[in-house]
């Protein structure tokens, strides 16, 4: 590896560094979230709101990101993302009431702007023919977050009756606030690496960019980069943030509003970050106990890291088309085998299952008593179940109750089916949909537009990610994991037949040259 390769790789981790923070968070709070709803007797509405509140916090940073990004650049804006995620992870783990916790969720989607800032930041910096590659890295470190923080919360739950300090009431804040040893580290490596030349470029400080640039790019190949990208502003000198929105929504840049449109709609739609924030919860409908279910997001883990892995090595070889509309379809065939593995469940109350049930709930709060509403009844689906649940428990002993009861009721479901379908989303989204968004995203923007563009496209796909993270309890509960499955898999299909016939190849071209083939003249 040469010290160039050296360079663009330590500078795409350090920005994609953010996308750990993330992972950290979801997998966080999709282990925190049934003792947070117990401990402050949350319904439906307010679970999703706790989950869902960060992507509304994204979607405020969003309006903003692109402006700041262009007054201050690249680099302050990644520290300053990296601050205020520490202030959330301080405010969540010593929450004191719902409100609090809500702030502080909401000053946590930062987090998730930063991976508009570092695709933005890293497809600056990467050589064109390695670029995909290097903006995959933030879904990289996405995986890697996931996997971690789904390790230390089945820590947490093995030994939760074994540690002495560790209890129903706080193991959710140890989950929370071990982001925060993460944050730290990620603000420290930010000071070392250096703002995008194409922003100093832009900026006209043409020496600064040239003494970068020797770092990531061959001696050679310098001067023309600086002429192409200089050219590629054709000699505006508006550059601020409503020139720029002028410039977006014009009918030059109609095709390439359509591609990121489409694929932000589609890569929130299909439900991978409410699959991810409610794993426990999921598994449980299976029929699995609540440390099984807690395994198993280790498992997700794993073949999640895999998954990208693939995707990383493939992307400059297949292209983006290719892995977009392959994943797309194993998204649909995978939802499919979710949908046909819950549609028949049924939930019996008989004698064995009381007695597996009670068993199971020795020691949580919860009244055992109330469970004599349910002997010898008999519920065709989990909507009827989850109604007769609520009416039963309050809503402190239902989140600890309601696993248990769900896994030794269920019968008639294909278990099978669903871990299968599961697993293969988890690996399409990040082999495909996944990281390749973050890569044509990073490319298919002129430089013209591109700082208010790209948070522009994230936006779009935070609101698609918000709108079925916060809606997912409320569904599950109202329309059945079936249908909500079902319903998944209805949006990955539409977005398969719109992303084949718009979506464009981009690899191995330059940031300019993808800009002469999209821009209508």
């Amino acid at each position: 590896m040469t010290s160039i390769d050296k360079n663009v790789s330590f500078y795409a981790l350090v920005a994609a560094f953010g996308g750990f923070v993330f992972g950290l968070d979801l997998m966080n709070i999709s282990g925190a979230i049934r003792f947070i709803s117990s401990i402050f007797s949350l319904d439906d509405g307010q679970i999703g709101r706790v989950v869902g509140i960060g992507f509304l916090g994204v979607v405020l940073a969003l309006f903003f990101v692109g402006t700041l990004c262009e007054r201050f650049g690249r680099k302050k804006i990644l520290l300053g993302i990296a601050f205020a995620y520490s202030l959330s992870s301080i405010l969540s783990a010593f929450a004191v009431n719902y409100e609090m916790l809500v702030v502080g969720r909401f000053i946590g989607g930062a987090a998730f702007a930063s991976i508009t800032v570092s695709a933005m930041y890293i497809g600056e910096i990467a050589p064109a023919n390695q670029r995909g590659k290097f903006v995959s890295v933030n879904q990289l470190m996405i995986a890697l977050g996931i996997l971690l923080a789904s390790v230390v919360n089945y820590f947490f739950i093995k030994n939760l009756n074994s540690i002495t300090w560790l209890t129903d009431q706080n193991i959710w804040r140890y989950m929370l606030g071990a982001e925060l040893i993460a944050n730290v580290i990620w603000i420290a490596l930010i000071f070392k690496i250096p703002e995008s030349p194409r922003w100093l470029i832009k900026k006209g400080r043409i020496e600064e960019a040239r003494s970068i640039l020797q770092t990531i790019t061959p001696t050679e190949e310098i001067e023309g980069m600086i002429s192409d990208v200089q050219d590629s502003f054709h000699n505006e000198t508006k550059t601020d943030t409503l020139s720029q929105l002028k410039n977006l929504f014009t009918k030059r840049m109609s095709l390439i509003l359509w591609i990121a449109i489409a694929y932000a709609i589609v890569q929130g739609g299909t439900g991978m970050n409410a699959i991810l924030s409610f794993a426990p919860m999921i598994f449980e409908q299976i029929g699995m106990t609540t440390e099984d279910s807690f395994m198993q997001t280790v498992i997700m883990g794993i073949v999640n890291l895999a998954a990208v892995f693939i995707a990383i090595f493939t992307v400059e070889k297949l292209g983006r088309r290719f892995l977009t509309l392959a994943g797309l379809a194993l998204v649909v065939v995978a939802h499919t085998s979710t949908w046909m593995g819950f549609k028949d469940s049924t939930y019996v109350f008989n004698p064995a299952a009381m007695v597996n049930i009670e068993q199971q709930l020795e020691g949580a709060t919860v009244d055992l008593t109330k469970l004599g509403a349910l002997e010898g009844k008999t519920f065709a689906n989990d909507v009827e179940l989850k109604a007769k649940l609520a009416e039963i428990f309050t809503k402190k002993e239902l989140p600890l109750a309601s696993g248990a009861i769900i896994n030794q009721s269920i019968v008639g479901i294909k278990p099978m089916l669903i871990l299968f379908g599961l697993f293969a989303m988890l690996a399409a989204f990040n082999m495909s949909i996944g990281p390749i968004l973050w890569v044509v995203f990073s490319e298919i923007f002129p430089n013209n537009v591109r700082s208010v563009a790209l948070p522009f496209a994230a936006l779009v796909q935070t609101l698609s990610s918000w709108s079925i993270s916060e809606l997912f309890p409320w569904s599950l509960s109202n329309f059945g994991a079936a249908n909500v499955f079902l319903m998944y898999g209805v949006i990955g299909l539409i977005g398969l037949i719109v992303m084949f016939f718009i979506m464009p190849e981009t690899k191995g071209k330059t940031i300019e040259q993808i800009e002469k083939d999209l821009v209508r003249t």
